[in-house]
């Protein structure tokens, strides 16, 4: 009997997919040295975005924090079409193509690609990329090792989103199962966790945040009011302005919605999933405040994790402009006006600017997102 390590054990540990995928980058090497980069993009069919979120190399990535339109490229569409594989081994023909992948794939010198769509029941959601600076390498005789490659690459982001989905779901289900529900809209849901992505991307230089980390916390965003569930509907759905007692009572859902997640993760197996401490930051500690006036901790300023003070200002942007059933929705102008009143107080002014900044992106993602009408 032969003892054998596993050249691809990392894959087992509970480590980032970045590092995962570095790490079959580095047995794909010893199969096919010129294969220089692996790239992932992920999609979400809401708004027919294909956005970055992980990748094999260091220094060498051209598409970082990088969003685009699927409908925008007609040889990616072609791609999910088919299903199949592209095999571009010399990428100079795209040397005149305006958009701006092509062109920042272009500055950094790859000469061949290998793109596999993934799909999940025959659902797509993303792309895997495979980059060379050679040209004419992806040989036939390499191409059944780069799907294999590539569909274990795929099992793997899949495997992550589906934890994540079914996180979701379980939350979804319990709602409905104890009838009591959240005056909150899916459609507002929508939004803030995309106005939530906006700020993470704006701020990716200066925290030094990856694909993968705006990603989770777009994925998340969903979730910063899990503990609601646990407060009463006369309560949760009072229209008026809440008393003192019940106004201790709702704060509650912080702590209880960290609890919940807690509680979740152990019941059903779910503590594999990537930077679920970023989840438990949202949930617990999105309403606190800037000048330490908020709970349930009472932190103040940058003590208070970063994402939760992206949720925050996601969240209280698009509760000041929805209608809600004790007030109209404020404008736009309006409720600007109101983060920078707020800025410094209540918010983080670095947060709140990221936001204002992207005017232009918010109003896509409210034109996209509108309330039924039938729920306002």
């Amino acid at each position: 009997m032969t003892e054998h390590a596993d050249v691809l054990t990392v894959l087992n540990r509970s480590v980032p997919l970045s590092a995962k995928l570095r790490a079959i980058h580095q047995q794909l090497g010893l199969q096919l040295p010129f294969i220089h980069r692996i790239a992932v993009a992920t999609y979400d069919p809401k708004t027919d975005l294909v956005k970055t979120f992980i990748h094999s190399s260091h220094d060498d990535n051209p598409l970082s924090n990088y969003q685009a339109k699927l409908s925008t490229s007609d040889s990616l569409v072609q791609i999910v079409k088919t299903g199949t594989p592209r095999v571009t081994n010399d990428l100079s023909i795209y040397a005149q193509g305006t958009q701006e992948h092509t062109r920042r794939i272009a500055a950094q010198h790859y000469g061949a690609s290998y793109t596999l769509p993934m799909f999940a029941d025959n659902v797509f959601f993303g792309f895997v990329f495979f980059n060379s600076y050679g040209k004419d390498v992806f040989v036939p005789a390499a191409l059944p090792t780069l799907d294999v490659f590539g569909h274990l690459i795929g099992s793997l982001i899949t495997n992550e989103l589906m934890l994540i989905k079914t996180l979701l779901s379980t939350i979804k289900t319990a709602r409905d199962m104890t009838n009591e529900r959240d005056p909150e809209t899916g459609a507002h849901l929508d939004r803030m966790s995309r106005f939530a992505r906006l700020i993470a991307k704006e701020l990716a230089g200066k925290f030094n945040f990856d694909d993968e980390y705006i990603e989770h916390v777009f994925l998340f965003a969903p979730l910063h009011d899990i503990g609601k569930i646990s407060v009463p509907d006369r309560i949760l759905l009072k229209p008026g302005k809440l008393d003192a007692n019940e106004y201790e009572e709702m704060k509650t859902h912080a702590i209880k919605g960290r609890q919940i997640i807690d509680t979740l993760l152990l019941n059903y197996g779910l503590d594999s999933i990537q930077r679920i401490d970023v989840l438990r930051n949202i949930a617990e500690y999105h309403h606190e405040q800037f000048d330490g006036s908020g709970y349930p901790e009472g932190l103040k300023g940058e003590s208070i994790p970063i994402e939760a003070r992206i949720i925050a200002v996601a969240d209280v942007f698009d509760a000041l402009t929805s209608r809600r059933p004790y007030k109209e929705a404020w404008s736009n102008d309006d409720a600007f006006a109101a983060l920078s009143r707020l800025s410094g107080q209540q918010l983080d002014p670095v947060c709140v600017q990221a936001l204002v900044k992207n005017r232009a992106q918010v109003e896509q993602i409210q034109k996209r997102f509108i309330e039924n009408k039938e729920t306002e």
